[in-house]
């Protein structure tokens, strides 16, 4: 039986330099380095900036009115976060909370409408890289509703790893945590812990605990 659903989506760094644009337009910015665990801001606070990940990691998440926590995503550097201030939303609908410690860019709202006007490049780049994070976002729910636990964690390794991009000969993981792992596919550790052995045991990943295996596909393919 499949464990207790909760969303959550790995996004890889988008391929667009997008600091040196921020940089050759002269956006008013403020830079703000939070602790790992530290909040960013909190659902229900008043949503008046849009921010820029230079560094670290950020967890996306909601709080239902039972007080049970959903991660809808979590966002490694080089991605924009909490841009539903530009289509006019007062409040924040998700809380944003450093993963790592986290390098963050804060600009105004009417600051960033202003750079998305004027800069054609970075405004096309913008709208795709806000559909693919949606489009990653309804798969990842997808696949918290139709699929268990195991397949959970062998898609989610798969994606950490950006298994078939081009370019990349070994399919590395990079370092993450048994709890990030676990709050990001809505199971325990422990349960992460004994997939983990079970695909290395299959030889779906290797000794290091990092190497991943096409073999992994498998789990995910198989009804």
């Amino acid at each position: 039986m499949c464990d207790d659903h909760r969303m959550a989506s790995h996004i890889p760094r988008p391929p667009l330099d997008v600091q040196a644009f921020l940089d050759s337009a002269g956006v008013a910015r403020t830079v703000v380095a939070y602790r790992k665990a530290e909040t960013i801001y909190s659902q229900g606070d008043a949503s008046e900036t849009v921010m820029y990940l230079q560094k670290g990691e950020v967890k996306l998440s909601v709080l239902s009115n039972m007080g049970r926590e959903a991660i809808v995503a979590v966002l490694g550097s080089g991605h924009f976060f909490g841009e539903g201030a530009l289509a006019g939303q007062r409040l924040r609908v998700k809380s944003a909370t450093a993963n790592a410690p986290s390098t963050i860019l804060v600009i105004e709202k009417n600051e960033m409408l202003r750079v998305l006007h004027e800069q054609h490049a970075l405004s096309d780049w913008f709208i795709g890289h806000l559909l693919t994070r949606n489009i990653r976002i309804e798969e990842d729910l997808i696949d918290q509703l139709f699929n268990c636990a195991e397949k959970r964690l062998a898609r989610a390794l798969l994606l950490l790893a950006r298994y078939g991009e081009p370019g990349r000969p070994r399919r590395m993981i990079p370092k993450i945590s048994r709890k990030t792992l676990a709050e990001t596919i809505g199971i325990t550790r422990a349960r992460v812990t004994f997939f983990m052995k079970r695909f290395k045991k299959l030889g779906f990943i290797e000794n290091d605990g990092r190497t991943i295996n096409s073999s992994l596909l498998n789990v995910v393919l198989h009804d």
